[in-house]
């Protein structure tokens, strides 16, 4: 079976983004990897509900080329681009069948209302988080109005010199890979 990772980077107040969608207190990325570029070779798929879908049009040319994209939407009638793919349906039930299939594993981009969404289903398998040292005040939460609790464990992490720190979890009762 796939798995879901929510790989996202997070303020140290467990905010994804400014009020407004904004990520512009991130760190530059052209500075370190991260992980980034491992992680991104051992998906094949991302899903996303439609604001973060918005955010990342902003970024010009679709970022996620070849990878099967998924967007997920209350409203049948948002427009998306080609590559990508709106899903108005359960995404409950949606990810549950999309993990069963064959292929790599799947990446949870966000934003907060789907991390919740997934996060209270059970479905999110691995959360690496990227904690960046600030306060960020108003914005989007990593998790709104979470009602599950999943115990975790940490299975890797690293902190890099800027103070970016790194955390690799996985559920209690999973298996390192």
């Amino acid at each position: 079976m796939r798995k879901l990772i929510l790989y996202i980077a997070t303020s140290l107040d467990g905010k994804i983004a400014r009020k407004d969608g904004s990520i512009d207190w991130l760190p530059d990325p052209s500075s370190e990897d991260y992980g980034y570029q491992e992680f991104y070779d051992s998906i094949d798929t991302v899903i996303m509900g439609y604001k973060t879908y918005e955010v990342c049009l902003g970024f010009g040319e679709w970022y996620y080329k070849g990878k099967a994209s998924y967007v997920l939407s209350r409203h049948p009638d948002r427009e998306v681009l080609p590559d990508v793919q709106l899903i108005t349906a359960d995404p409950v039930a949606f990810v549950r069948g999309l993990k069963a299939t064959e292929g790599k594993d799947i990446w949870l981009v966000g934003g907060g209302e789907i991390n919740t969404l997934l996060h209270d289903a059970g479905l999110i398998d691995e959360y690496i988080l990227a904690y960046i040292p600030l306060v960020l005040g108003e914005g989007i939460e990593l998790f709104p109005a979470v009602t599950r609790q999943e115990n975790l464990k940490l299975a890797q992490h690293a902190i890099y010199q800027n103070g970016v720190v790194m955390m690799y979890l996985i559920k209690e009762d999973s298996q390192a890979s």
